[in-house]
């Protein structure tokens, strides 16, 4: 099943926000379907944005077709749907400018970047695997946070891809999944992956996390990222920051999984990324109950960033960047 996928001319996606309980597939017919899907995080994650904003940009070509400045606006809406990880602006830019040359070459594109995800994530996990392996030695204990999987891409995943990968070698002990709040990515899409896998793992607080590590209860941490900088500062789901932390106290290894394509050279460090903050209501409530005062006010930034000073490697689906022996990621400029 692939989370995102272009069927008889719409966009079909798994609707995120059903699960655990339910595996709903949504097919979306218009861009505004599209953009409100991603924004109410009904498609999440940076790949799986990203090759929702380039479908996006097909579902612009055939519904504005005989209309330039509604198509232009359009694609506006589509690249700026979410801010922060670098994927969904670039993929839309990249697909928008076969737009002069017809709707059908602009699904060609949309496509294109589709089936790239799905080969990236096979090779991160394969790196990212042989990496985990050389570094925590046999059936390490792995954390994670947020979701990573088929369901952040399109199959497969990025971080989870390694932890499926050390499973398929026989060569991974367990998960740890921390709960991901305020949404829960880690409790409902994460856990359930794992589950689907027949990988064993524990669902834990957030804030528990670097106390397991103090413990000795877990190896390595690995996660995605939404957005790598030029320095490797690592922008992705908050509660990251706290759980590099842990690792560094810990003595542990810190390893980041992502595309390529979430590589941001353009942007020198964390510093200059916004960082989208979602409003007060998914903190003071709780799967839709109040959890909270009322007149309770809250600040909910939706990422963090990470220091590359924390980060023991970056894998993509290139390379593998050992930040922690000094090699960087400007040397490397993709196609």
């Amino acid at each position: 099943m692939r989370t995102i996928d272009w069927v008889d001319g719409a966009v079909e996606i798994i609707d995120q926000t059903a699960l655990p309980d339910t595996t709903r597939i949504l097919r979306l017919s218009t861009v505004e379907e599209l953009v409100a899907a991603v924004r109410r995080l009904a498609v999440r994650g940076a790949p799986a944005i990203g090759v929702a904003g380039g479908l996006g940009v097909a579902l612009a070509a055939r519904q504005f077709a005989d209309d330039p400045d509604g198509l232009a606006d359009a694609v506006e809406l589509i690249r700026t749907a979410r801010p922060t990880a670098v994927n969904l602006a670039r993929c839309v830019r990249r697909v928008a400018g076969r737009l002069p040359d017809g709707p059908e070459a602009v699904l060609a594109e949309a496509l294109r970047i589709r089936d790239e995800e799905i080969a990236s994530a096979e090779r991160m996990g394969r790196l990212g695997a042989d990496l985990i392996a050389s570094l925590c030695g046999e059936r390490p204990r792995l954390l994670t946070h947020c979701n990573t999987g088929a369901l952040a891409t399109v199959t497969g995943g990025t971080a989870l891809a390694v932890a499926f990968e050390l499973h398929r070698r026989r060569a991974l002990a367990g998960m740890v999944a921390s709960e991901t709040r305020p949404l829960l990515q880690g409790a409902r899409l994460t856990a359930w992956e794992l589950g689907r896998a027949g990988i064993p793992y524990r669902v834990a607080v957030d804030g528990a996390g670097p106390f397991l590590m103090a413990r000795g209860e877990v190896d390595a941490v690995i996660l995605g990222a939404d957005r790598i900088c030029a320095n490797g500062d690592v922008v992705n789901k908050v509660g990251t920051y706290a759980h590099a932390l842990g690792a560094r106290a810990a003595g542990i290894p810190f390893v980041v999984v992502a595309p390529e394509s979430t590589v941001d050279l353009d942007t020198p460090s964390g510093d200059a990324v916004e960082i989208e903050d979602r409003g007060a209501a998914e903190v003071t409530s709780l799967l839709g109950a109040a959890c909270a005062p009322g007149d309770a006010d809250a600040v909910n930034p939706a990422f963090d960033v990470t220091p590359h000073s924390l980060v023991t490697a970056i894998v993509t689906d290139q390379r593998v960047v050992r930040l922690d022996r000094g090699e960087g990621l400007g040397a490397y400029r993709p196609a």
